[in-house]
């Protein structure tokens, strides 16, 4: 009967620590209980709080409608389901529980209500982040970690194929996102996530979106400071992947062509003179040009036999 403990009755849930004891009593309390007896504990909560309902509510909305809404979704889950702490195999069936109910597409608004960006203002979550500009790491460090929990062996219900339609379905909540920030989210989800969400495109034959992604990939390790010969021993593997030569040949032309038209459209916004407080168009500029010369040194010193500039 303690208001916090209701997904509804707290006054102030930002700043109120009532759902974090709630969550670490839950977590003290099941420790050690079978995925059985949790998940009758997991169907008791969901329906003592009215969460489907809720749930329900939000996934079908226009985001951002339901702010509030999704704010106490966000705190109630995080807080109380996915207390911090927890051991990854909790972590990972809770998460299930939460997600597994839910149409892909569906998921992947839920997965961001609980984990993506908010403001620092009110909390609530930020919907345009990942549209509106490049964001940052801190905008998507929740969302990878969700990812690295549910593509990792403690998640057994879910397949790799069941993960990378996720990312898929991610990538275009609320609207399409900028390919940089596809690309970043897929660096901080790991090496493992990263060549299968690759490969799955080299194999169904989607070279162009393929060489798209690998040159926002090298451009976020230029930006974020990441070794490059990460990005060429990346697109090793996923060259080994095309079961042709043509493929992979087709894949390494598409490659340098969208290098090509990425420069040529940032050199002419540069000399349209289209700038603003922070000069991104030259900064933009800048990054992609040392991007492709770090990214090509590597390969050379890879074809030559010589000592990577980063060992």
């Amino acid at each position: 009967q303690v208001s916090c403990f209701k997904l509804n009755g707290c006054a102030s849930p930002l700043h109120c620590l009532g759902l974090q004891c709630y969550g670490v009593f839950l977590q003290m309390l099941t420790a050690g209980w079978d995925e059985l007896e949790c998940h009758r504990v997991f169907n008791f909560l969901w329906e003592l709080s009215n969460l489907a309902r809720k749930v329900q509510t939000v996934v079908s909305s226009k985001p951002g409608s339901a702010r509030r809404l999704e704010l106490r979704i966000r705190l109630f889950c995080r807080g109380v389901l996915l207390s911090p702490g927890s051991r990854r195999s909790d972590s990972a069936f809770w998460l299930t529980r939460i997600l597994k109910p839910w149409p892909m597409v569906n998921q992947a608004r839920l997965l961001y209500i609980i984990f993506g960006p908010v403001s620092s203002r009110d909390g609530h979550v930020v919907w345009q982040k990942m549209i509106e500009g490049p964001t940052d790491e801190t905008s998507l460090k929740g969302l990878a970690d969700a990812i690295k929990l549910l593509y990792g062996t403690e998640a057994r219900e879910w397949t790799a194929d069941d993960v990378i339609s996720l990312v898929d379905e991610l990538s275009v909540v609320p609207q399409e996102w900028l390919m940089e920030n596809n690309a970043r989210l897929l660096l901080l989800s790991g090496n493992s996530i990263c060549f299968t969400f690759m490969a799955s495109k080299a194999v169904n034959g989607r070279a162009v979106e393929l060489a798209r992604l690998m040159v926002f990939m090298v451009l976020v390790c230029e930006k974020d400071l990441y070794c490059m010969d990460w990005a060429v021993r990346m697109m090793q593997k996923v060259c080994k992947v095309f079961s042709t030569p043509w493929e992979r040949n087709n894949f390494l032309q598409c490659l340098e062509n969208f290098f090509a038209r990425m420069l040529m459209d940032m050199l002419q916004a540069v000399l349209a003179g289209e700038r603003d407080e922070e000069d991104s168009s030259f900064l933009n500029l800048f990054h992609l040009m040392n991007a492709q010369a770090n990214f090509h040194k590597e390969i050379l010193y890879l074809a030559m036999g010589c000592t990577s500039s980063t060992s």
